[in-house]
């Protein structure tokens, strides 16, 4: 059962054995500030990263196609419009026109075999229960 932490309640995302060590990202639906947008996760260096699927150069998603964010070699998040880098672990921007910008983050936790990821007061769930 999802949990109620400060940050909202818990929302599923998807079962552990989903994402792959950086494998192809688990995209999914929220409203950020009401307005529909996509997410993504992925598994990086063991651990679940989440993120708004918006450029920080350009607020676009970034997929090259459908859940894949990762460059060639899967060391970068690639921005598939302008090639801005972001390190995966952090979101922070390493490469390209993002300067300084890094990805929006949405907090995520995984136990018991489940990945779930919690509402902030800017990214809520995009269905109510």
């Amino acid at each position: 059962m999802p949990e109620v932490g400060e940050r909202g309640p818990a929302q599923p995302l998807c079962a552990s054995a989903e994402l792959a060590e950086r494998g192809d990202a688990v995209v999914f639906d929220v409203l950020q500030y009401s307005q529909p947008a996509r997410a993504f996760a992925l598994r990086i260096d063991g651990r679940v990263v989440a993120y708004l699927n918006r450029c920080a150069h350009v607020p676009a998603e970034m997929d090259w196609m459908p859940g894949q964010f990762l460059d060639s070699d899967r060391q970068f998040i690639l921005c598939s419009i302008h090639g801005a880098a972001y390190e995966p672990a952090s979101g922070r921007c390493v490469g390209g026109p993002c300067g300084r910008g890094r990805l929006a983050t949405i907090e995520v936790e995984e136990r018991d075999g489940q990945v779930y990821w919690y509402p902030s007061r800017d990214t809520q769930p995009a269905f109510a229960d």
